[in-house]
């Protein structure tokens, strides 16, 4: 059985925010170790910010992740690639490191695509507004890929989409407990959105629910 690090991060504000817990973000690479018959020989963690130019300085699980990751030669894990940052740059950082990093939502990414990814979550409000085609060109220009191949332009592209998608899986993921809260017993879409806004639960484009769109989440869930 191969070995490997598990490193889990959340900043002082998320420690009490629904799907992003220490626990929840173990659970996951445990999971998903299980299944691909890898044994988590260590774990590292931070309740610390990724931002900052000094980023790694201040996050001394992560250091730790690193350098047990190189002395075992294995793959470090994290559930989400927002664990390790959601500055692209400092993503970039880390896949010049000697390390193989995992991120259990997107198993089969290689550390270009992990960098696509990077920027292109940086741009994710925008990815889900009227301006996703601006935000697609600008993550492009940051990635160096402007004037580069049809072939990865396309793929730019294809992954973009796909960032997308998984981002709205994340953020629905997250907020499963709640809604199947809210639709269990039978009641109304209507009736169970404003159950979830009675609770002060935002939806996941962080305002308030409604009909459509928590049917939409439902059924991003399989609930529907």
């Amino acid at each position: 059985m191969s070995q490997a690090i598990g490193y889990t991060r959340v900043s002082t504000a998320e420690q009490g925010r629904s799907g992003l817990g220490l626990s929840a973000q173990r659970q996951a690479i445990e999971a998903f170790a299980k299944a691909e018959g890898i044994s988590i020989s260590a774990w590292h963690e931070d309740v610390q910010t990724g931002k900052g130019s000094d980023a790694l300085a201040q996050r001394p699980g992560l250091r730790a992740a690193l350098r047990a990751a190189k002395a075992a030669k294995g793959p470090l894990i994290v559930a989400k690639l927002d664990r390790l940052a959601r500055n692209s740059h400092f993503v970039t950082g880390l896949m010049e490191q000697k390390v193989r990093f995992i991120v259990t939502m997107l198993p089969k990414a290689d550390a270009f695509t992990l960098q696509i990814y990077a920027a292109l979550a940086e741009k994710e409000g925008a990815l889900i507004s009227e301006r996703t085609r601006a935000a697609l060109a600008n993550s492009t220009k940051k990635l160096g890929m402007a004037g580069k191949s049809k072939s990865d332009q396309r793929r730019i592209h294809a992954l973009a989409m796909e960032a997308k998608d998984n981002a709205a899986t994340a953020r629905a993921e997250a907020l499963r407990p709640q809604i199947e809260f809210a639709l269990k017993g039978g009641l109304s879409l209507r009736k169970a959105a404003e159950l979830l806004n009675e609770r002060e639960v935002a939806s996941p484009a962080g305002g308030r629910w409604h009909a459509p769109s928590l049917l939409k989440a439902a059924k991003r869930l399989g609930l529907r």
